[in-house]
């Protein structure tokens, strides 16, 4: 293949060649494990201290506040989890129907055994309704409540309004877990004018390794260990540290903290010319989430009367890399659940896919994919036994 057009970072990211460089005296040189107690491992374990301070930095937190962890995947289990041990069935929870996997599998698992959940649900815009977040925390009282409710949608881009969910929260004395996996190194995250009582990000989504994440647990929350057998993490998460990761991961956060600005600004341009190409080339089209609360690297489009796993396969052999929704459902034949709950039109929702950016987007990939799109469409819909003048059936 003679080129790559990776707009997949939704998924996951190119290691950035600074967070290599940093990580890699970790895998060779300076190898000690940071728990022994001679000389050679406590330099490690020094390092392992900076790059906490860097991490809390990253979303102004204390330094004591962060966990690492292996992704957002164990952050959100430990989160919920945690929580629920530390209540047992007197916790109520309180969820969205748009949320990742890594919380809905969970909380749905707390509900098969006897704790009370529920999810809130999202209008065309994939937005929120606030009067029903505070229906449903009354509705709660006096029982401990967990509020988990994501920064930003892995799938749309759609950006919470996590301030106002936040003083809602604290009003009702509720305890607020949010998965912002899809923020990090995008917007700005600050726990303390924000302030969530535990936060899950994972290292790959903003150009460190796969295998590393973080765990943010304001002081004082109230909540169980999710993995015991050491006293790495101050007992918190058992296991010895993943330090070559932590490093790179310290790293990241630093490249993303010192340019968030001018990369926001370059993909919100980025993002709007591939948007209003689609628009303007290929019919029967529609962008899904608000337009005015997005992620500036995050595309989903519907196309009508087509397969949006028959678009990702042909963009593929073109060497354009796209998905159909989250990394994690890959494989599914079902329609996404966030596209679902938005009530996308049963002709449209096969047809979602997503277009997410990075710090490594140019314009020439832009350029390239509105280039090669449209006849993708065009021959799809050539072939599609569905539409407004031909349609045979219904897709299910």
């Amino acid at each position: 293949m003679d080129r790559i057009v990776y707009l997949d970072n939704n998924a996951t990211t190119r290691v950035a060649p600074e967070v290599r460089d940093a990580l890699l005296p970790f895998l060779c040189e300076r190898y000690g494990n940071p728990s022994s107690m001679h000389a050679f491992g406590g330099s490690v374990a020094k390092c392992v201290s900076s790059a906490r301070e860097e991490v809390a930095r990253f979303i102004n937190a204390e330094p004591d506040e962060i966990i690492f962890t292996s992704c957002a995947t164990e952050s959100d289990n430990a989160a919920i989890r945690g929580t629920a041990d530390y209540f047992d069935k007197e916790l109520k929870v309180i969820t969205t129907a748009v949320e990742h996997p890594a919380v809905l599998q969970p909380c749905r698992r707390l509900k098969a055994i006897g704790y009370d959940v529920t999810e809130m649900g999202v209008d065309n815009l994939g937005n929120l309704d606030l009067c029903d977040l505070r229906r449903r925390l009354e509705t709660a009282r006096p029982a401990p409540t967990l509020v988990s409710v994501m920064y930003a949608n892995n799938e749309t881009g759609v950006v919470n309004p996590m301030d106002e969910i936040s003083a809602i929260c604290r009003e009702y004395g509720a305890i607020l877990h949010t998965d912002a996996v899809q923020v990090a190194g995008k917007i700005p995250v600050d726990v303390k004018k924000t302030p969530v009582d535990m936060l899950a990000m994972s290292g790959h989504k903003f150009h460190a390794p796969k295998g590393i994440g973080i765990f943010y647990v304001r002081r004082g929350t109230k909540i169980k260990p999710f993995l015991l057998g050491g006293h790495q993490e101050q007992a918190r998460r058992a296991g010895t540290e993943n330090v070559p990761y932590i490093v790179g991961l310290a790293k990241a956060c630093e490249l993303a903290r010192l340019g968030w600005a001018e990369e926001a600004e370059r993909l919100t341009r980025l993002r709007d010319k591939l948007e209003s190409g689609i628009c303007a080339t290929c019919p029967d089209v529609r962008v899904n989430g608000d337009p005015a609360r997005r992620l500036p690297n995050t595309l989903n489009v519907s196309f009508e009367y087509i397969e949006g796993e028959a678009i990702a396969y042909r963009l593929s052999d073109l060497g354009i890399c796209i998905s159909t929704g989250s990394a994690c459902a890959s494989g599914s034949l079902d329609p996404s659940h966030v596209i679902r709950a938005m009530g996308v039109p049963f002709t449209a929702v096969h047809g979602s896919v997503r277009f997410s950016l990075s710090r490594y987007t140019t314009e020439d990939d832009i350029d390239y994919v509105l280039e090669k799109l449209p006849p993708v469409i065009h021959e799809l819909r050539e072939m599609s036994p569905f539409g407004p003048d031909r349609a045979v059936g219904t897709f299910s």
